[in-house]
């Protein structure tokens, strides 16, 4: 007996500690992460999820990080492993908690990174589960500016289908879904209402803003962006891509 009450106070002693280290191990993630070291940060959380695997935070972060340091890969098997990864990781966060904003937007995240820069079935059968995870995203978080950039994406990638694509949806889905360069324009400007440090979201809110022929309106919206300090570690190639545009678009 006098074991087993020794044993009882030292979990009960070292749970506060686990939870100090797990706190400690999440801050130096995220310092990582705005440094930026993504990969390092990644490793980070990876290491709080051996510990805690069902700690949403980090299952979270994981997925975003793979999504990013996946779209800077070269080799496309790695591109793919990474994301996988990255829905895998959404996965398991919203098996958590189904209604979690940010499990919702990473997995709308993943799987457009994953399907939308491609042609073909792929990408078509794409479309409605990106805005059910964003529209879930945005239901439990109308502040998520991640979710509304998403949401910005889904409209502008919609709007610009081919040909052979519009078929498709129509084909498979009986009709294009609701998407307008209009929408997507509202969904970036909610974006940037929400957060005006994110380098991304100009981007492509100067490149919808272009599709509807409002040049002068993107134009001052890249040369905001250049202004604006780096986040990640996307960011320097974003802002080279915003000069490349300028330049076409004088």
């Amino acid at each position: 007996m006098k074991t087993l009450w020794m044993i009882f106070f030292s979990i009960l002693f070292l749970l506060p500690l686990a939870a100090q280290d797990i706190a400690a191990m999440l801050r130096e993630a995220d310092r990582l992460e705005t440094v930026p070291n993504e990969k390092a940060a990644f490793i980070k959380f990876k290491e709080v999820l051996k510990i805690q695997p069902i700690n949403i935070y980090a299952l979270n972060k994981c997925s975003e990080l793979c999504s990013r340091i996946g779209k800077r890969q070269t080799n496309p098997a790695l591109i793919e492993d990474y994301y996988s990864a990255a829905k895998t990781y959404a996965g398991i966060a919203l098996k958590v908690n189904p209604n979690n904003s940010e499990s919702n937007c990473v997995m709308a995240i993943a799987l457009g990174r994953s399907s939308l820069n491609k042609t073909g079935k792929e990408k078509i059968n794409s479309v409605k589960e990106i805005k059910k995870y964003v529209d879930a995203a945005l239901k439990n978080d109308p502040k998520n500016f991640k979710a509304w950039h998403v949401l910005g994406r889904w409209h502008y990638e919609i709007s610009t289908l081919n040909g052979l694509e519009k078929t498709a949806v129509k084909l498979f889905y009986g009709g294009l879904p609701g998407a307008s360069m209009a929408a997507s324009i509202i969904a970036f400007e909610k974006a940037h209402a929400i957060t005006d440090g994110f380098i991304l979201n100009y981007f492509e809110m100067a490149k919808a803003y272009k599709k509807n022929n409002q040049l002068a309106k993107a134009r001052a919206i890249l040369i905001k962006m250049l202004t604006v300090p780096n986040q990640t570690e996307d960011d320097p190639v974003i802002k080279e891509d915003g000069r490349k545009l300028l330049n076409e678009w004088r």
